[in-house]
């Protein structure tokens, strides 16, 4: 009965397990989830929220581009696609750099260093959008939930909005537990943790520009 439910061309079964999936590949640890948790850390949550909104925005652009078959767009972007990768990958390290040089110099419990949204918004966008592999992934995910050939206003809407609270709601949820590491850094080894989230920066920024 459940296959003939339907929202559009979709069934409720494919949408439960389009759902599904995307819940686990978005809890599998990544470079997007040690870059919310280093920010979330180091910054707390408002940092590793705008973070996560970034990974999510280029996330929704490649499911665009796989979705409608936009192959030749992706091709004709692969130098911006690249220098994007390049100076997201450098940005995390400088980023992760100056967060253990600031804090091998304070001796203070108050935040280290300071980051803005914007930036926190980039090095999740850039993290995303730099792997030009997600594309080939989402063109070959894809095609088991829907026909790519035959997709609808709704479907994307469906698809965009399984991908929002999946990967959204999977970052968002390590941004705050990574963020209540701001309770313990007050009390005992703060200095310790933005070393920490600092060294992570700098290994997601490395592994960007080499993978």
């Amino acid at each position: 009965m459940e296959d003939n439910l339907t929202i559009d061309k979709m069934t409720v079964g494919k949408i439960a397990a389009l759902f599904g999936a995307m819940l686990v590949l978005a809890m599998i640890p990544s470079l997007s989830v040690f870059a919310v948790v280093a920010r979330s850390a180091a910054w707390g949550f408002s940092h590793g929220l705008v973070t996560a909104m970034g990974i999510v925005t280029g996330d929704l652009a490649f499911m665009i581009v796989a979705i409608f078959g936009l192959s030749s767009v992706a091709e004709n972007t692969t130098g911006l696609i690249i220098f994007i990768k390049y100076a997201g990958g450098i940005y995390l390290v400088w980023s992760g750099i100056r967060l253990i040089s600031s804090s091998a110099k304070t001796s203070t419990i108050t935040p280290v260093t300071r980051s803005s949204w914007i930036s926190s918004f980039w090095s999740g966008l850039s993290l995303t959008l730099g792997d030009q592999k997600a594309i080939l992934f989402y063109l070959s995910f894809f095609p088991a939930f829907l026909d790519l050939n035959d997709v609808s206003f709704w479907d994307v809407t469906i698809v965009m909005a399984i991908a929002i609270v999946t990967v959204g709601g999977v970052k968002v949820a390590y941004a705050y537990f990574a963020s209540r590491v701001t309770i313990w850094r007050q009390q005992i080894i703060h200095k310790g943790i933005y070393t920490i989230a600092g060294m992570v920066l700098i290994i997601t920024g490395i592994v960007l520009i080499y993978q």
